[in-house]
């Protein structure tokens, strides 16, 4: 027996999502995943003054503002050539870091785990401890995450003015110099969030769970545990969470956050502290000239791929639902014609972490994996974070001069939480010519190139059981969490 199911809007996403499966034989035979929302910042951009971008690029996302402040400071460094100073990368990567983390814990205590209170779990052992700890609204886990959220924003005052859209970061560095007294605050934010995130989201210290290295550690270190990870690890184990939502076999990352080479937390790229790569049967060296993004089944102009570079977004305002094929505003990116998923899981396969490693290499991306991942990196990327505070030098500048050229092609590559984030602009006359941006979600919920080929998330619903009086399946909410969409940025 056949049929199709729309479901959406979801909901706990930014964004409109909706998607479309076809069920065949009480399975998802296949996907098409709808960015049903047009925004148009790239046109925005188009003939403004170059620093506009770091004021108009921000409004695309209230909760990846940062991210795409970065990027668009990292093309306007690149067209100008310019090097940061230490302490103006040591501040840029603090400030994205924060961002990045707070968006690991949103995603884990809001948008993700609320799925496992729901009624139908009800006969599972784990259900009645999930829904007193985390159902939506009125979880007891909120009275603690949320206050711990709120102070570890406390980093974005001091580092950046203000959180969302801060203009502190700039191509030159940052423009909030920090000073001794608050060096010392910066580093009590940090061991204030660390004891939380020991107390109450792994149930041990940062260290020994980064530590962990298999599949096997990872269980036996989670037995007995009280704690919010370790009890996500007894309900992914019971659902079979590691055999569901494959997507893409090709991991995507542009490196995380750069570091000063004296720093010492540069990893084998000598560049980053997340290795910037691709892995498929493998690590590759990144080639950022590979990069391409194909509108054949979107609701924009376009004949064929093209670089973002070259290419531009154009919509079809009057007759886009007449276009054959079309059923998105979303483009598909891909990496030298494949599909490539970005995210946590990738920079973490890319870096080499070898639990994560082994668990693709045993069931390829999988919600587990995911999860896995994003939590893994708050524990990691703490300690960084103390390192860098610890480096700062007050007194020393944390910005450099520049000016910006009249003519110029550039590229400014980032990590945000869910992903690759790349912006690439073109100057000609010292204003816009061209903008392009492919966010991370635009890599994972992308719809099928010209070949047919579905996108990441297309990929891993197939498969997927669907009950035949489901409307809203969890099994398949759970695989379209796990990669934690966000749609406004898809759709910039």
């Amino acid at each position: 027996m056949s049929r199709r199911l729309s479901i959406g809007p979801f909901n706990r996403v930014e964004g409109d999502l909706e998607v479309t499966l076809d069920i065949a034989d009480g399975r998802v035979a296949s996907a098409q995943v709808c960015s049903s929302l047009y925004r148009g910042f790239e046109q925005i951009l188009i003939a403004k003054h170059p620093l506009d971008a770091l004021v108009i690029v921000p409004r695309i996302c209230g909760i990846c503002s940062v991210s795409q402040s970065a990027a668009a400071a990292a093309a306007l460094a690149d067209a100008t050539g310019l090097q940061m100073p230490v302490n103006g990368r040591l501040a840029s990567q603090l400030i994205l870091a924060c961002e990045n983390l707070a968006d690991h814990l949103t995603h884990f205590y809001l948008f993700f785990m609320p799925d496992f209170g729901r009624a139908a779990y009800r006969r599972r052992p784990w259900h009645a401890q999930a829904e007193k700890r985390f159902k939506a609204d009125v979880g007891e886990a909120l009275r603690e995450v949320l206050p711990a959220r709120a102070d570890w924003l406390r980093l974005m005052g001091y580092l950046a003015g203000k959180w969302p859209h801060s203009l502190a970061l700039q191509p030159g560095g940052t423009t909030r110099a920090i000073t001794a007294t608050e060096k010392v605050r910066l580093l009590t934010v940090l061991r204030e969030f660390r004891a939380f995130l020991s107390r109450c989201v792994f149930g041990d210290t940062l260290e020994n769970v980064g530590a962990l290295r298999s599949a096997g550690q990872l269980t036996a270190w989670a037995q007995g545990r009280a704690a919010d990870f370790p009890r996500f690890l007894d309900i992914a184990a019971d659902l079979g969470l590691e055999r569901i939502g494959r997507g893409s076999d090709t991991f995507l990352s542009y490196g995380a956050y750069a570091q000063p080479e004296q720093e010492g937390q540069q990893d084998r790229d000598g560049q980053h502290l997340f290795a910037r790569g691709v892995w498929r049967d493998g690590a590759q060296a990144f080639d950022e000239a590979l990069i391409s993004e194909d509108v054949a089944h979107a609701w924009l102009f376009g004949e064929q791929p093209l670089h973002p570079r070259q290419g531009e977004t154009r919509p079809l305002v009057a007759d886009f639902a007449d276009q054959p094929g079309a059923y998105t505003w979303c483009k598909a990116p891909r990496y030298d014609a494949r599909v490539a998923e970005t995210g946590a899981l990738a920079r973490q396969m890319v870096d080499g972490q070898p639990l994560l490693r082994a668990l693709v290499t045993a069931n390829g991306g999988s919600v587990l994996a995911r999860v896995v991942a994003r939590l893994f990196e708050i524990a990691l990327v703490v300690p960084a974070m103390e390192s860098w505070v610890r480096a700062l030098t007050p007194g020393e500048p944390f910005c450099n001069q520049w000016q910006l050229p009249d003519q110029a092609t550039a590229v400014g590559l980032v990590e945000a939480a869910r992903g690759a984030l790349g912006h690439w602009l073109q100057i000609e006359g010292g204003k816009i010519a061209r903008y392009q941006i492919i966010a991370p979600t635009t890599w994972n919920f992308s719809p099928r190139d010209a070949g047919g080929v579905p996108g990441a998330l297309e990929q891993a619903l197939v498969g997927l059981p669907v009950g035949e009086g489901e409307s809203m399946p969890l099994v398949v909410q759970h695989v379209v969490r796990s990669f934690d969409p966000c749609m406004v940025c898809t759709v910039h």
